[in-house]
């Protein structure tokens, strides 16, 4: 038996959501702070940019993390690799080749509860069930799941998607049922959700953060010609085709701190 105290019933953390294996708490104040840096916090705070943390409990689901994430654990919660043989391990590795993303991320097994690192972009919990059971992520998104949900490297639609865009060939996908946890750059707030029947969704930009598994995606130039897209002045555009949904942040994502 174990119990945890100063930290879900701490003043200044609140529960932001909550969702299958996952909550999500955040600090609404950085008090580990010097007289230096007080004024740069304290304003930090007052524009949402605080510490959020996920917290996972095992007891519930099996949950897969990020290479890296974890910052403590107690209870009966033991780690494995989620390798499932020789086969596996060679899918694993070449789909981290292709996505960027690492080859083998932890298993979290067992009855207790797990504490990823904390950090200051905003998460988001998506059942995946809601995006019929498949969900393709941009790069750098993917934070957890819970472990009955697989991975997939999602080649792009055509070679050209990802020369044209200066972006890889492939995205991580997610399929099956169970929770997803992301890092976004933009809280859900800010987030545009556009659902597509049998339409089409042209973006300007890196802007689109998640679609459906079910949508082709394409890169293209914005007119029929050279000329019709110098005269438009957008170039290149990132195409979205099908029945399905894509969630999209309102700017161009940037890097952000952790």
């Amino acid at each position: 038996m174990y119990q945890i105290n100063n930290f879900f019933n701490n003043d200044d953390v609140r529960m932001k959501e909550s969702m299958g294996a996952f909550s999500i708490i955040e600090y609404q104040r950085d008090l580990s702070v010097m007289p230096e840096n007080a004024m740069t916090a304290y304003y930090a705070s007052q524009m949402n940019v605080r510490k959020r943390q996920v917290v996972c409990d095992v007891a519930k689901s099996n949950v897969t993390v990020q290479a890296g994430a974890m910052q403590w654990m107690v209870g009966d919660v033991r780690a494995t690799t989620g390798v499932k043989g020789v086969g596996d391990l060679l899918s694993k590795a070449v789909r981290g080749s292709v996505t960027g993303e690492s080859a083998i991320k932890p298993e979290y097994t067992g009855n207790g509860t797990l504490v990823l690192e904390p950090t200051y972009k905003h998460i988001l919990l998506v059942d995946v069930s809601d995006w019929n059971g498949s969900i393709v992520l941009d790069d750098g998104l993917f934070l957890a799941c819970e472990s009955t949900l697989s991975h997939k490297a999602v080649m792009r639609s055509n070679l050209s998607s990802a020369v044209a865009g200066n972006e890889g060939l492939f995205n991580l996908g997610i399929q099956g049922n169970g929770v997803l946890c992301l890092e976004s750059p933009c809280p859900r707030e800010e987030l545009i959700e556009i659902t597509l029947d049998n339409d089409v969704l042209k973006v300007d930009g890196n802007n689109v953060i998640a679609w459906s598994g079910s949508l082709s995606f394409t890169v293209e130039r914005s007119g029929k010609s050279l000329v019709g897209s110098a005269a438009s002045g957008e170039g290149l555009v990132n195409v979205y085709r099908g029945t399905g949904k894509v969630l999209m942040a309102p700017v161009v994502k940037s890097a952000s701190v952790r």
